[in-house]
């Protein structure tokens, strides 16, 4: 199978995140082990999804890990030119979703994995795939967990995340949560004995609005556009009409924060503007949604000089975008991102990849394999 032919199986798997994985991780593993890779399936606490492990070369060497997950956002757009998860050429483009972000890098690894195979690697090239990475990283902690188990500490950890295989240093960290102010509902015209959800949580959007605007006046990292951390309001919801005296409402929001500053740290002056509404009888509910730390990979890091020799590009400071890359870096490894395509390109309608990308990520992917059997 070549690099296009492996695309379209990956993209035929409709591995939305949050649902189960099993059809794509186990088509993954049987290719894997297909090739006389040692494969390790990592069920997660969820039960129905699964991390993937495996390895070409001794596992007791220091090696390097290409790291990706299999899953997608959702593609429910109605703008889409054609069927999402049937792979779709035009030209040079492939679409369908998940083709830049990020089966497009697993597609390209897993069509260099006949060519590792028949190296005698010095030194291990692992891939770690993961699941549930669009709903905030949630799968790949399991696995980092259990790294020390499956090898040698690694050399380094190769995220394909789409950079226009232009390796990248840093991101800003994440923390998302879901706040729920419940009071009592009523006639709208007796507010005197109701407790309005949807006015309680005024306060608590104003401290968002607030505590952002603070944010834009530093600390600052010039490395990042915008070079502040930030702090938004995302969706809110509350009341069922406009005589209904609202009982409930919710807010989601999110904080990304710049190397050096913990994003949940970002959230904690809403959580405590929500929390001082139970003074006035409301009850209040605060639910972690998501969270991974901000990546700084030093400029000096063997990892970003490997990849700088390999795609003879000097490395990106930072991009805005997060990855599983930080959660990496903050377990003690040198994580740096490096994959095809462009991440302007993902979560839209009619996502697409570029032929040339695809083949340019699989001699990457080689070269490293020829590098390690050195």
């Amino acid at each position: 199978m070549d690099v296009f032919d492996i695309l379209d199986r990956l993209v035929a798997f409709p591995s939305v995140a949050g649902k189960p994985n099993g059809d794509i991780a186990d088509w993954i593993e049987a290719y894997l082990a297909g090739h006389g890779a040692q494969v390790t399936v990592l069920p997660g606490p969820e039960g129905d999804r699964s991390n993937l492990f495996a390895t070409i070369g001794p596992v007791d060497v220091p090696g390097y890990i290409l790291s990706g997950h299999m899953d997608v956002v959702p593609a429910g757009e109605p703008q889409w030119s054609s069927a999402p998860f049937a792979l779709r050429r035009e030209g040079e483009r492939l679409y369908g979703r998940g083709t830049t972000d990020m089966k497009g890098f697993l597609a390209a690894v897993l069509a260099a994995v006949p060519t590792l195979a028949k190296l005698r690697l010095a030194r291990p090239i692992h891939f770690a795939f993961s699941y549930d990475e669009e709903l905030g990283c949630r799968g790949v902690p399991h696995l980092i967990a259990r790294l020390a188990e499956l090898c040698a500490k690694p050399l380094g950890v190769i995220v394909g995340e789409p950079s226009g295989l232009r390796a990248v240093r840093g991101h800003k960290g994440k923390a998302a949560a879901r706040v729920t102010i419940n009071g009592r509902s009523g006639h709208s015209s007796r507010p005197d004995i109701g407790l309005n959800a949807v006015h309680a949580m005024a306060e608590t959007l104003a401290a968002v609005v607030s505590e952002a605007e603070r944010l834009t006046h530093g600390p600052f990292d010039p490395a990042f556009a915008p070079p502040y951390s930030s702090l938004q309001a995302g969706v809110i919801k509350g009341g069922q009409s406009v005589n209904i005296i609202p009982d409930s409402c919710t807010l989601e929001l999110e904080a990304r924060a710049i190397p050096g500053v913990d994003p949940a740290s970002l959230l904690a002056p809403v959580r405590a503007k929500a929390e001082a509404c139970e003074a006035d009888g409301f009850r209040v509910e605060w639910t972690p949604l998501s969270a991974y730390p901000a990546l700084s990979l030093p400029q000096d890091a063997p990892v970003a000089a490997l990849l700088q020799e390999l795609t003879g590009e000097t490395p990106i400071a930072a991009v805005s975008y997060g990855t599983e890359a930080g959660l990496y870096q903050a377990a003690g490894f040198d994580a740096i991102i490096c994959g095809p395509g462009d991440i302007g390109r993902a979560h839209k309608p009619d996502e697409y990849i570029l032929t040339s990308e695809l083949i340019a990520c699989q001699r990457l992917v080689e070269a490293l394999g020829a590098r390690c059997a050195a």
